[in-house]
């Protein structure tokens, strides 16, 4: 994969990446670091719902920020959060694999830098002018990206809708499920080796017990990582258009349902 190697202060001066998107750059202090997160912002006459995204382990990478922007015409501010920090930019899976552990062995680090994120994103749509509608705060993950906003959610972030692909499902965090407040999403590939039917049961059985509206899919065939074009290797993790497609018209769904059609 590649990582975003352009300036986001040279994006955000020259800003129209497409006719109808402008990508913005956003920063934000955490634990004596500097994180840099995108927002792609779609022209729009009226405001729009916010989605969160935190995108898998490779970070922020081009690919990553394209999923954005392809959510982004759906008709959504999309912020894309940086939860690694400025100089930590994987180049491969091994080091992917060194950042994305670090997180998923500290949780409560984890929570803490999203919510910081979170916040940031909030306070943006103030300071940036962006046009988020009130109180519409949607957000996605990807494979560790999705496992980070369960964690999030579980932590009590204030967030309507969420939606998990090809995302960690088992926490040492489970057993504060109860405190999500919004609807909850997982989409998963029946096949992935990385979320084995032992992960799923486990998980469903905690949600079960439960108040959150909740729904967990599985997409037959499919394996990790089946919304990434960049996915290649059979079996384990590989691209699958059909199943990414059907996976965004059920994220699509829920947003509707929650914040209306855009």
């Amino acid at each position: 994969m590649k990582t975003i190697l352009v300036s986001f202060a040279l994006i955000a001066s020259t800003a129209f990446l497409r006719a109808d998107l402008t990508v913005r750059e956003s920063a934000y202090q955490h634990d004596g670091k500097t994180y840099r997160s995108a927002i792609v912002v779609p022209q729009t006459a009226k405001p729009l719902p916010g989605i969160f995204m935190v995108p898998n382990w490779m970070g922020m990478t081009d690919g990553s920020l394209e999923k954005a922007k392809m959510v982004a015409e759906m008709g959504y501010v999309v912020y894309m959060a940086d939860v690694y920090g400025e100089n930590l930019r994987p180049k491969n899976p091994s080091e992917a694999g060194k950042a994305a552990g670090s997180l998923r062995g500290d949780r409560p680090a984890m929570r803490a830098v999203g919510a910081a994120a979170l916040k940031d994103f909030n306070d943006a749509i103030t300071r940036q002018d962006l046009p988020v509608a009130k109180n519409q705060m949607g957000a996605i993950g990807f494979c560790f990206g999705g496992g980070m906003i369960l964690e999030m959610a579980r932590a009590g972030a204030d967030i309507d809708a969420l939606v998990s692909f090809h995302g960690d499902l088992v926490s040492p965090t489970l057993k504060d499920s109860s405190k999500i407040k919004g609807k909850v999403l997982v989409l998963n590939g029946a096949d992935d080796p990385y979320v084995p039917p032992a992960d799923v049961e486990q998980f469903m059985e905690v949600m079960k017990k439960t108040d959150v509206d909740w729904q967990l899919v599985e997409f037959g065939g499919a394996v990790h990582s089946f919304t990434n074009p960049e996915a290649k290797t059979p079996g384990k993790s590989i691209y699958d258009p059909r199943t990414s497609a059907r996976a965004f018209a059920y994220m699509r769904l829920l947003f509707d349902e929650t914040f209306g059609k855009q």
